[in-house]
């Protein structure tokens, strides 16, 4: 193994494992949404940070964010970001402001929150994200939350999971199935496989697939948890419940076939896998719910009404 190899797999295991936590630069105000800074504690204690955005209404929205993200979004157009995700084509920002004026302005109520070592919630771990394996306890401490504040008690649930909180909300989901008894429906944008986007990200940063276990040993070094140990596409058959799974069909850093996956893993009928095309960058999935809402908001609808 050379010596650009040996950097860029130690440089890609690092960012992997401890992604830089990306600022809060944005907030409901700008939309002029009257909202509330909240904290709570996830499933095992790590104290959570978010937005509890009021609307009258009986129905509540909670919404998680992919990997180094927070419940803002992800200034990508700026250093250090669109150095790392400009290759893929990714180097513009994602703002998730606007997700929740749609959503407020269709009469939700919404909860925002920064998973554990992202934005501002607490660190935990050793820092390390784990696709989704520890994370689960951040989604378990929403719906919680949700359950024991007195405004939002008796509320009709629905989950709003993205990539890395969608992996999160399926691992969730195999921990403590009865926790989503009163979870009425997911939308879940684009949960991921490891080794398919860490196969992929390989390929675009010139290394090439064939040192994915080398990378996954690395990894492995750092969490104790290898790409195996993971929730990947077979974990979306602990989904119980009805779901609306999305993703750009290009997607320069996935394979359809992930999401194909997942879709035929979850064992309910109500179930819906829609693609987002005309695009390579998995940015565009992300911001696909504010361009093009009508989808998921009837999703919603038709559950909590």
């Amino acid at each position: 193994m050379n010596e650009q190899t040996e950097a860029a797999l130690d440089r890609l295991s690092h960012v992997f494992v401890n992604p830089l936590r990306s600022p809060i630069l944005r907030t409901p105000a700008e939309e002029d949404i009257e909202f509330e800074e909240v904290t709570f504690p996830s499933g095992d204690g790590v104290p959570l940070e978010g937005w509890f955005l009021p609307a009258d209404s009986d129905r509540l929205v909670i919404a998680n964010h992919p990997m180094g993200f927070n419940r803002a979004g992800l200034p990508a157009h700026l250093e250090p970001w669109v150095s790392i995700w400009g290759p893929s084509g990714n180097g513009f920002e994602v703002d998730f402001i606007p997700d929740y004026r749609i959503l407020h302005d269709a009469g939700y109520n919404v909860l925002a929150y920064d998973l554990r070592n992202m934005g501002l919630s607490g660190a935990a771990n050793g820092g390390a994200v784990t696709s989704g394996l520890h994370e689960a306890r951040d989604v378990l401490g929403s719906i919680r939350y949700a359950a024991r504040r007195a405004d939002t008690a008796s509320m009709k649930v629905a989950l709003f999971s993205r990539c890395l909180g969608a992996n999160s909300t399926f691992a969730a989901m195999r921990q403590d199935a009865s926790a989503f008894e009163d979870v009425r429906c997911l939308v879940a944008c684009q949960p991921v496989s490891d080794r398919v986007i860490m196969s992929r990200l390989l390929d675009i940063l010139g290394v090439g697939a064939d040192h994915l276990d080398e990378l996954d040993r690395r990894v492995r070094l750092r969490t104790s948890i290898g790409f195996d140990q993971r929730p990947d596409a077979t974990w979306a058959r602990y989904a119980r419940l009805p779901t609306y799974l999305y993703g750009v069909h290009d997607d320069s850093l996935t394979l359809p076939t992930d999401l194909e996956q997942m879709i035929k893993a979850i064992d309910v009928e109500d179930k819906e896998l829609a693609w987002v095309h005309g695009t390579t960058a998995r940015w565009d999935g992300y911001l696909e719910f504010q361009r093009r809402p009508e989808p998921m908001l009837r999703w919603f609808d038709r559950h909590l009404s």
